[in-house]
């Protein structure tokens, strides 16, 4: 072909270079220091945040999105995986962490959010640019391009087995939950369909955050007066913030007289509290006290009665937290670093003990939704030798007349009733008490005479109790 008759070429596009979007970065970053580090988004996304302000990067409304990017994401990471899974070509092990980051966050601005289609892609594929490569960001908008074209209700019934075939299965991929936790969920709530996917799905909600006032140093009438507080349902010293509260400009809290504090976790301390005693009652132990919102509450609670506190706790980074929260208690109160199996104190010498012992926080799902997929089932048995031998410190711990509070922040049976059953085996000198009755007004406890709370039924974390009494 000649010169003279070779088409001319079409000028070449110049390069545009990716806009970077502070708040889609942002949240890539959250989700990367999750993935890379095992962090928890409560923990990483408050500095980023904060950081970001500073800067003047963000203001309220990007604060809201990044939030809801990051805890949306994770949320619903296995739903979104196999959506995922299903417009890919490889396995998902195949694909580079980050990329699987980026991709995710544009599922759930697609499925999970009202961002128009276009605007999710694009920002999507933007971001991919600016953190992945102009090479990778084709892969990421050919993906999100087949994921948009069905919603997730239609994504679902593509990708979840049939509930009649698979239950567990079913729910799994549904409620964006492993599916030994499905299991093991239902088997210690009971019950048929409907009372496990109400309990999936409020693990999947964005929880409220709850103020506890302490007593003796602010009241939840002071912590009211302020914007978008409502009254606990169930502590009398509970005040939750609606959407949007933020803690952190709440003067009670600030100061310490005030803390944020789940309405399950204060119910624990409370019941433990009032738990009728044979004697004295002047010597508390909280034996597992770190990060201390459970010994503030039980501290000012003693000092209304003139009794003393001592919270100890193994880790001593954990022991320093403990001190903050109760530094300004009412009344006298002594902080350790000490190993809850191995207690430096002697035997007998509390009338009241608490023993809030480490396990696989099953029950707060709600508040770190990374947990349920870093758990294995066989971390149970890891816990299991330690949580025995805590709450077997605990009853030697207190004196004949006085009572145990065991509790978890997991409603898994090998972690709850499995340990109690198992501990006062060896121990005929103690017993159940009925814990039911020392918290009124707080409905569907159950059959007891221990305690479990639901996040679909009372609207907190999964705390469980069980209080025992030494009798001999």
């Amino acid at each position: 072909m000649s010169e003279q008759s070779r088409p001319p070429r079409r000028p070449a596009k110049p390069y545009r270079r990716p806009q970077r979007d502070p708040v889609r970065i942002l949240a890539f970053e959250a989700l990367r220091a999750v993935d890379e580090r095992d962090a928890y988004a409560n923990l990483v996304l408050p500095p980023l945040l904060r950081k970001a302000r500073e800067n003047g990067d963000f203001d309220t409304r990007d604060a809201a999105l990044a939030t809801e990017l990051v805890y949306g994401t994770l949320r619903r990471q296995g739903t979104y995986d196999a959506v995922i899974a299903a417009c890919v070509d490889r396995p998902l092990r195949e694909v580079d962490p980050p990329v699987l980051d980026v991709l995710s966050l544009g599922v759930h601005q697609l499925l999970g959010t009202r961002i128009p289609t276009h605007a999710a892609v694009s920002a999507s594929v933007e971001l991919a640019r600016v953190v992945l490569g102009d090479g990778r960001a084709k892969f990421v908008n050919a993906v999100l391009r087949k994921v948009a074209r069905d919603d997730l209700q239609e994504w679902i019934e593509k990708v979840a087995p049939p509930y009649d075939e698979d239950p567990e299965d079913h729910l799994a991929v549904v409620h964006s939950h492993p599916r030994w936790v499905v299991s093991a969920l239902w088997d210690s709530l009971g019950g048929g369909r409907a009372g496990i996917e109400e309990l999936l799905a409020a693990d999947n909600e964005r929880p409220e955050v709850t103020l506890v006032a302490r007593p003796g140093r602010a009241t939840a009438e002071e912590l009211l007066r302020e914007d978008a507080a409502v009254p606990g349902r169930w502590s009398p010293y509970a005040v939750r913030l609606a959407e949007g509260g933020e803690p952190g400009a709440v003067e009670a809290v600030r100061e310490g007289r005030a803390g944020v504090q789940d309405e399950g976790s204060q119910l624990v301390a409370l019941a433990l509290a009032n738990a009728p005693l044979d004697g004295p009652d002047g010597k508390w132990l909280d034996g597992c006290a770190g990060p201390g919102g459970k010994a503030a509450l039980l501290g000012a609670l003693a000092a209304e009665r003139g009794a003393v506190l001592l919270a100890s706790e193994k880790q001593p980074h954990r022991a320093g937290l403990v001190e903050k929260a109760l530094h300004g208690n009412p009344g006298p109160y002594q902080v350790i670093a000490a190993d809850g199996t191995r207690p430096p104190w002697r035997p007998g010498s509390f009338d009241r003990v608490l023993m809030d012992v480490p396990c696989t926080g099953l029950g707060a799902l709600r508040r770190r939704p990374e947990a349920r997929w870093r758990r294995r089932p066989e971390d149970l048995d890891n816990f299991a030798p330690l949580q025995r031998s805590l709450l077997r410190t605990a009853l030697d711990s207190v004196r004949v007349g006085g009572v145990v509070g065991y509790a978890t922040c997991s409603p898994h049976l090998a972690e709850t009733r499995a340990v109690v059953a198992d501990v006062l085996k060896q121990h005929p000198d103690a017993e159940l008490i009925d814990a039911r009755p020392l918290l009124p007004g707080v409905p569907d406890l159950g059959e007891g005479p221990d305690i479990q709370l639901w996040p679909h039924i009372h609207g907190t974390d999964a705390m469980y109790l069980a209080l025992i009494r030494r009798t001999a």
